[in-house]
């Protein structure tokens, strides 16, 4: 059993939970708890059920969101904490590959990689997702935005772990699956393209802010102040990034990810019109 903790910040993920759970298993990680942001079904039941230990997060619409929080409040009496989302599943290479490399690791942390599923079909192309969500604990937190409930997002999606050291790769990949349906992923990309642009507001009326963006995250934001920010990631994911090998399955990926895009455009030059809220 490793001395680990893996976290699972939730809200409403009956669908998707049972599965993660199951995956994780008894003699993999010594703690696993589910933080719960007050969910109306029945996933803190089912989280007891599996043996998770659930701790509930209430949050005020500002910083810390829930995975700092926990962090903080709940720190993990583990050397090394794994935050995973419900919607992803711990293969059993995933956790050998972890097992091995855990115990004498001279890392700070480690970038996860990811299987995409979309419409029940596994994705061979697109973009591919990676993800830094396993790092020693104490020594790490996710960057501190200032904001005043931009969203519904009570968890941090977009902020980075900050690390000061050196970062290894678990090459084995994680499966990326939600059960939930279409209807939960559209509402999901309009919360999160809803904090986006008010991420990138603030941070370009507040210059000192956008001097702390990482590489990927300065392209991405000069993209999406563009007229073409969607049609460039459309052509990169479907044409450079192979998505044209998964089919139309493939072309709605890319298409909705683009739109993504358009959307947190739109939303900024709306935001950009409204005069600044003093304070």
């Amino acid at each position: 059993m490793l001395d680990l903790t893996v976290a699972l910040p939730v809200r409403n993920e009956e669908r998707n939970l049972a599965p993660c759970l199951q995956a994780i298993g008894t003699g993999f990680a010594r703690s696993v708890v589910v933080i719960d942001s007050s969910s109306t079904d029945a996933t803190a039941e089912m989280a007891r059920s599996h043996g998770a230990e659930v701790v509930n997060f209430e949050w005020n619409g500002r910083f810390p969101k829930k995975r700092n929080w926990f962090l903080r409040h709940h720190t993990p009496p583990t050397a090394w904490v794994l935050f995973l989302d419900a919607d992803e599943i711990l293969s059993p290479d995933v956790k050998c590959e972890i097992a091995a490399v855990l115990p004498q690791s001279p890392f700070k942390g480690y970038r996860l990689t990811y299987t995409n599923y979309f419409l029940g079909r596994r994705l061979r192309g697109g973009y591919p997702l990676h993800k830094l969500a396993l790092f020693r604990v104490g020594e790490v937190e996710y960057e501190r935005i200032e904001e005043e409930a931009w969203s519904q997002c009570d968890m941090e999606v977009h902020e980075h772990p900050i690390v000061r050291g050196s970062i290894g790769t678990i090459r084995s990949r994680i499966d990326h699956r939600d059960l939930r349906g279409i209807d939960a992923y559209m509402r999901k990309h309009n919360e999160y393209a809803a904090w986006e642009a008010q991420r990138l507001l603030a941070s370009l009326r507040e210059s000192a802010a956008a001097k702390t963006w990482s590489r990927n995250q300065r392209l991405k934001y000069r993209l999406v102040t563009t007229p073409w920010g969607g049609l460039v990631f459309f052509f990169g994911s479907f044409f450079l990034m192979g998505g044209w090998r998964d089919g139309s399955v493939g072309f709605a990926f890319s298409l909705l990810k683009s739109a993504y895009f358009v959307q947190i455009a739109c939303r900024y030059r709306e935001l950009e019109q409204l005069p600044p809220i003093p304070g």
